[in-house]
Order: structure tokens, then sequence, then C-alpha cells
């Protein structure tokens, strides 16, 4: 889980927040942010995110991808954080997508436990984690059960997800390469997202993690 780093939330978002009734009077409902602002919402967010799903690091390619809100749309009366960006990230996985395993925000769906779960959010999010050379991510420590709880809430080794992870192991593990060639391999694939047309190489901290 790579952690995000939250930009300027879209002028658009915040225009309608200065203008909408029902908001100004501290009643916001998620339906009534019009579609194209939550389109650019969207967008906005998978920039800020390099392209990569905020839970499994895999691509979020177009139309495969949606918003998901940290603290769920049903966990408060007062649901302020709804129109939050700070509480806005982007998973992958299309919401009506079929006959796929769920995982990531679609996993987790209405579940919300802070003291359960690790949020992308969090600065220490990514020390939390480990990788293995077959694909699986795993606590750190075996005694951190947020870690644990986290990884199974949003399905993250399922084989769909292990498969994709360790298709991006593989060409490190290659035997004609040496030591200085697997760092320098390494480097490149972890080039900031600002010198690499706004995006992350998918699997980021797994690679991080396991070459460098």
């Amino acid at each position: 889980m790579k952690r995000i780093v939250k930009i300027a939330e879209p002028a658009e978002l915040l225009a309608w927040k200065n203008t909408d009734k029902k908001f100004l009077k501290g009643l916001p409902e998620w339906k009534r942010i019009p579609s194209q602002v939550k389109d650019i919402v969207r967008i906005s967010l998978r920039e800020e995110q390099g392209f990569i799903c905020c839970y499994c690091e895999r691509y979020m390619q177009d139309g495969d991808f949606h918003i998901e809100h940290v603290k769920p749309q049903g966990i408060s009366a007062t649901k302020q954080f709804l129109a939050d960006y700070d509480n806005m990230i982007c998973s992958c996985q299309f919401e009506e997508e079929k006959g796929a395993p769920r995982h990531c925000g679609n996993s987790k769906g209405s579940w919300y436990d802070p003291a359960l779960f690790i949020s992308p959010l969090d600065p220490t999010c990514e020390e939390r984690f480990e990788y293995t050379f077959d694909g699986l991510i795993e606590p750190v420590l075996e005694t951190d059960q947020a870690a644990s709880v986290t990884i199974e809430r949003l399905q993250l080794n399922i084989d769909k997800i292990k498969a994709l992870r360790s298709s991006a192991i593989e060409p490190f593990l290659d035997d004609a390469l040496d030591e200085a060639d697997v760092k320098a391999f390494a480097e490149g694939y972890l080039v900031d997202k600002a010198n690499n047309l706004g995006r992350f190489n998918q699997f980021y901290t797994t690679i991080k993690y396991l070459f460098t």
C-alpha cells in the first residue's frame, strides 16, 4: 500500500459546496453532487495517485475505477465528510463490474473500523506491510492485527491480485541480472510520477520493498 499525499480539492467541488443550499445547512448528500463534478473529482483523484489504485496499486484503467470514501457514506448521521475531498481516494474495480472477485474498495464496502483499518492516507502505512517474492502482501509484524484485517477486508491476496503482483516482480528475478543491474532496474522502475507522464509504475511498494 503506497501512501497517498492529498492535494487541493478541485475548484468545481469547492464551488458546489459554496453554493448548494443543503450542504451549506449541514445536510450534504452524495447523490446531490452533480455527475460532472464527480467526474472531475474522480479524474483528479486518479491523477493525484499517479494512476495506481489506492489499495492494491494496480493501474486504474479508463472505466474501471471509482471514488472511494475512507469513511464510508453510511457511517455517520451528519455525513459531513461525504463531500470532504480529504476523505476521498480512488480505487480500482468499477462498482458495477460483473463476474469478477471483489477486492479493494468494492470488498471494503461500508466497513470501517479506525482501530483495524490502515488507510493509504496514514503516513506510516508503507511501513506496516511487507511482500514476498511469490506475490503475497503480509503484515510486517505478526502482532499487527490492523494490517492483517486490512489485507483480509480488501482481499489483497486473492489469486487475481497475487498473480498481477507476481508478474511485476518476475522481471527483477532474471538470473542474467547481477545485484547492480537489479538495483538500477528498480531505481528506474520507481521513478517519480512527475517524471513518468504523471504515473507511478504499478505495485510500486512491492518493488521498493523487495529490491531496494
